[in-house]
């Protein structure tokens, strides 16, 4: 980069025109405005440009590497497990009737629908299926042996088996590879069990619940020759490598302050969830749920809520604002904190949780010179998105992607006084080629839909991030030459040691501090 604001190479381009050659690339939905109102005027002299600068967009997929089918067993079918198998391309017969019948009355749906069937097949086998409430592992074998896509009466392939212990699951000659999809307090545990026997992981995000554990699963995954994934979708989304590639030619300036949040206003979104009529002592395996977390005399609340006690669940941390901490890590390569500091407390919900329904953490990186606030409540549902706040401008994430001047930019000081640039206005701005929200998720899903987590496109074609995220690990699986996927233990480690930062902080009413020389949270 060099004095003048321009880009080196065989050709020097002008900022301004780099911008407004970004604002014009016709392909999916990018939208430049302000600056770029007389855009069209300009194309022909800024065509030159729209090879360099379309790099910056995701292209399409690779083929699915070809190779023997991978036999999966997969623990834990609740409702992110039901996800998982759909994004392989498995849903249970009674549920594609509902997608049938809706198809019928709705465009919306006939398009889902559609997607659904258009699905590529990943050449994937469930073999093996495992839950400790018998009814969602019943609901998981008949969902799995639906090969052929087909509603209630049609065609069936094999069930798989079903195992009462995910000991004997991962221990199967029949089982390749694990997808965990527990609660949170037995993903390591399942993990550990699934590297003993040599089972490549996807596992559900948070990696763990201690930090005891975190170092016991990276050290046996880099000891072994598994392929792990992290269960963070958003690796997959579209907005965050545009939002790579304008941070990294430099469109926003020095990066100060980042500011990222959790919203929610709904008893789903606090961890209420609906407790099955069905559930009973007689029908959940109560010992093993409760695992290595203290015992606890039976309960459906926790079974079905464990989302909100220290026991089975992260919290906030661990369960929301991974997501966050994920995307900027892809985003920036933060990597661990130098320290953490957490206040909040459980002011809204009063049903004998004891996660917080109010965090607030502040990380901070004095190497990068910069900080990284997170904050969330459970009762309120007022939108914020991403910030990631520059000298020249800052840019804001969800569902779009917008970078707006600072009218004190030194970068832009000179367009700003002539008027080129408008403060406060768009100077850049991405939106994905289609909104599109899935209209049968559950709340939780619908808030994810809403931050950009679900869906993303390639050349304006919408993909499932889950989908395209199992399928990146499928395929390192199959290439076998020691290509790790993007979300693979080291991420996850750093995702995890800094979730944990912010917990401790949290709990112990202090600030902690990550010694990087001793690997160690002090």
């Amino acid at each position: 980069m060099d004095s003048d604001n321009t880009i080196s190479g065989s050709k020097q381009y002008s900022r301004r025109e780099i911008l407004a050659g970004l604002a014009s690339i016709p392909v999916i939905g990018v939208i430049g405005y302000g600056l770029f109102q007389h855009i069209n005027d300009r194309n022909k002299k800024l065509a030159p440009l729209l090879d360099d600068i379309s790099s910056i967009l995701p292209k399409g997929i690779s083929p699915v590497v070809e190779g023997e089918t991978i036999r999966l067993g997969i623990v834990g079918t609740g409702s992110r497990g039901k996800y998982l198998m759909k994004a392989l391309g498995f849903l249970h017969p009674s549920r594609l009737d509902q997608y049938i019948e809706s198809a019928k009355k709705s465009n919306e749906w006939a398009q889902y629908l559609n997607d659904f069937y258009a699905q590529e097949d990943l050449n994937i086998k469930i073999t093996a299926i495992c839950d400790v409430f018998d009814k969602n592992a019943n609901w998981g074998v008949e969902t799995a042996a639906n090969i052929h896509r087909n509603g209630t009466g049609g065609k069936m392939g094999n069930a798989p088996k079903r195992f009462l212990t995910y000991q004997e699951l991962v221990a199967s000659p029949d089982v390749d590879a694990v997808i965990i999809a527990t609660p949170d307090h037995l993903h390591i545990p399942v993990a550990l069990e699934a590297v003993k026997n040599n089972k490549h992981i996807y596992c559900e995000k948070p990696l763990s619940c201690t930090v005891e554990e975190t170092f016991a699963i990276r050290e046996a995954v880099k000891e072994s020759e598994i392929i792990f994934q992290l269960g963070h979708q958003g690796r997959q989304t579209e907005n965050y490598h545009i939002a790579k590639s304008l941070i990294n030619i430099g469109v926003i300036g020095k990066i100060s302050l980042i500011e990222v949040c959790t919203n929610r206003n709904d008893p789903n979104g606090a961890w209420v969830y609906e407790i099955d009529p069905d559930a009973n002592e007689n029908t959940i395996d109560w010992k093993q749920f409760i695992g290595p977390a203290p015992w606890h005399e039976f309960s459906l609340e926790r079974f079905f809520r464990w989302r909100c006690w220290w026991d089975y669940s992260t919290g906030l941390s661990g369960d929301l604002f991974t997501h966050e901490y994920d995307a900027l890590n892809q985003i920036l390569g933060l990597g661990i904190p130098h320290s953490a500091t957490a206040s909040g407390g459980i002011y809204y919900y009063k049903d004998g949780r004891t996660v917080p329904d109010v965090l607030n953490m502040a990380f901070e990186y004095p190497n990068r010179e910069l900080t990284l606030l997170y904050s969330a409540t459970l009762a309120s549902e007022k939108e914020r998105g991403k910030v990631i706040m520059g000298h020249d401008a800052y840019m804001e994430l969800d569902k779009t992607l917008l970078v707006v001047a600072d009218p004190k930019s030194t970068r832009y000081k000179e367009k700003i006084e002539k008027g080129i640039i408008e403060p406060h206005k768009p100077i850049f701005s991405y939106v994905p080629g289609q909104e599109k929200v899935d209209a049968i998720t559950t709340p939780t899903e619908k808030y994810f839909a809403g931050r950009g987590l679900l869906y993303t496109y390639r050349d304006g074609k919408s993909f499932d991030t889950s989908h395209l995220h199992l399928r990146e690990w499928l395929n390192c699986i199959r290439l076998n030459n020691g290509l790790q996927p993007s979300c693979d233990i080291d991420q996850a480690f750093e995702e995890a040691i800094t979730a944990h930062m912010g917990t401790i902080s949290y709990l112990q009413g202090r600030r902690t501090y990550w010694d990087a020389d001793k690997q160690k949270i002090i």
